[in-house]
């Protein structure tokens, strides 16, 4: 593919591994936005299509391990060590609530609406939680003597929105990922305890479990949310994006793979290593074995997080290095490659 041909785009500005990325729907005149988390606890915005800085969302004490935006990509959500989710206004950087937890937060996600009003949290607590933002306000049992309640965003404003969990007890570990499906009724998880899990919202329970094997890396939608991609131990996991459980299809490689992202439209896939530094290009309907299509080198460390864009022209690796790179994944020009 002539996408192996171009240069990279190196997004410098963190100073420690970058630990999630994510990007927003296409908003508006082909524009798109993508958000990194990194251990340097300041997560970043960026321009999607040509990965320039637009802006760092400052306010957490802790690594941040996942971020996430709003489809519109007016808002962004969060996740931190420092036992807290938060939820940001993208064009003024302002926090408009800090979501307080009782232990680190490592996994977050909104529904895929414009300027959503709830969003999910999970980490380890072991509990898969809901919020509703448009809540928000002083909790009715808040104690105003009491330092943590109310809890106060960076812009000084009350921010306790009402949370219910889903699936209480389910979680035998801790939750490493969130994801709200196409169907805004369902959210899934993946979680320590090796198992990918998808949650009714409105009955709050469990509807269908898939046990995976070994450690989970990755568990992420592709653009259109047709498929859901799983990395763990040395398998790539693709699910159906729109059938809770159904497996499509599972890939066994020689080595463990940290990473992974499905290009639907291209039938490929692409793989980060936990124990190399390249992410490699993969034929979706073969079997893992002999050579990957291509293998794109650049970054200095495992690759923790790969994502296609909303277009389906580039694809985004977040690296142990600190670095974000943008590949293109198209033929002729496109953004910054002419």
């Amino acid at each position: 593919m002539e996408s192996a041909k171009a240069v990279p785009l190196t997004c410098h500005g963190h100073s420690r591994p970058v630990t999630h990325l994510s990007f927003s729907d296409v908003v508006e005149d082909d524009q798109y936005y993508l958000i990194s988390a990194c251990k340097d606890n300041n997560p970043m915005l960026r321009d999607g299509v040509t990965g320039d800085w637009i802006g760092t969302f400052i306010g957490h004490k802790g690594a941040c391990w996942q971020a996430r935006l709003s489809s519109d990509a007016t808002l962004a959500a969060t996740a931190s060590a420092d036992f807290s989710a938060k939820v940001w206004d993208t064009h003024t950087g302002e926090c408009l609530h800090t979501l307080q937890h009782a232990h680190i937060v490592r996994a977050i996600a909104f529904p895929s609406q414009p300027r959503p009003q709830i969003l999910a949290t999970g980490g380890f607590e072991k509990k898969l939680m809901v919020y509703d933002l448009s809540q928000s306000g002083v909790s009715p049992n808040s104690n105003s003597s009491s330092p943590t309640s109310p809890i106060f965003g960076a812009n000084g404003h009350a921010s306790h929105p009402p949370g219910y969990e889903i699936g209480p007890g389910v979680h035998k570990s801790t939750i490493r990922s969130i994801i709200w499906g196409g169907d805004l009724n369902i959210l899934i998880t993946a979680c320590e305890d090796k198992n990918i899990r998808w949650f009714d919202v409105r009955t709050r329970s469990p509807i269908a479990t898939h046990a995976v094997d070994g450690t989970i890396g990755s568990c992420e939608l592709n653009p259109s949310k047709s498929t859901l991609s799983v990395a763990a131990g040395k398998s790539a996991y693709f699910f159906s994006g729109t059938s809770p459980g159904q497996l499509l299809k599972s890939v066994v490689f020689s080595k463990e793979v940290a990473s992974v992202a499905v290009h639907e439209g291209e039938r490929k896939f692409v793989t980060g290593g936990n124990q190399d530094t390249w992410v490699k290009v993969w034929d979706l309907d073969g079997d893992g074995q002999g050579d990957s299509l291509d293998v794109w080198k650049g970054h200095h460390g495992p690759i923790w997080s790969l994502g296609f864009s909303p277009d389906g022209k580039l694809c985004a690796s977040g690296s142990e290095d600190g670095t974000v790179k943008l590949w293109k994944f198209c033929e002729g020009g496109y953004g910054l490659w002419k």
